[in-house]
């Protein structure tokens, strides 16, 4: 299987981030980003894909957090198609349904290559605490985005504005996991095209 992990640097006049992403870990996560509830979720996402983590984060958050938000998923996406490699073996598609108390979401995903991102989620709350929560949508697009993947994220009911967000990190990182696991029958890139 070899190393699947990736280290990705980005520094603009807003931001500086470093990630680290290593796809056959353990669920470890190390995050300094300087907004809590983005850390809350990619802990979340690391422990239920199994995922190694860093993210280190200095960016304009006496603005607002958008640029750090939008950048860690840039770097993040950038880690995970890096990390992926040619993307032998692997079993491409992904899904997971996750209950949190009252809401359920589902993501769907294909690391095919093609960026898109289908976004069927909605916040009762525009802020938990100090986030804003339209910044959920800007995270997935700019990782669907940047990992070239398609992706579905859907949010199917739930009443509380943080268990709604929670169920689509923890389905990210299901689905994720599942996208990304070695399959030993596939000896090959899985798709009739020959590459992703």
């Amino acid at each position: 299987m070899g190393n699947r992990s990736a280290e990705i640097h980005r520094e603009t006049k807003e931001t500086r981030i470093r990630v680290w992403l290593d796809l056959d870990g353990t669920g470890k996560a190390q995050l300094k980003t300087g907004v809590p509830f983005l850390e809350h979720m990619l802990d979340l996402f690391c422990k239920h894909g199994l995922f190694d983590l860093q993210v280190e984060a200095d960016g304009d958050i006496e603005v607002d957090d958008h640029h750090t938000v939008e950048d860690v998923a840039i770097c993040l996406g950038q880690a995970i198609r890096e990390a992926l490699g040619d993307k032998t073996g692997i079993r491409r598609y992904g899904q997971a349904w996750i209950p949190m108390d009252e809401s359920l979401g589902q993501v769907v995903l294909d690391l095919s290559n093609r960026p898109h991102l289908e976004f069927r989620a909605d916040f009762p709350a525009q802020q938990v605490g100090r986030f804003d929560t339209e910044l959920v949508h800007e995270f997935f697009w700019k990782l669907a985005l940047e990992a070239r993947m398609n992706l579905h994220v859907i949010l199917h009911y739930g009443g509380n504005t943080h268990h709604r967000i929670e169920a689509l990190f923890k389905a990210l990182g299901r689905a994720l996991d599942e996208a990304v696991a070695i399959d030993p029958r596939v000896t090959t890139v899985p798709s009739s095209k020959g590459v992703l």
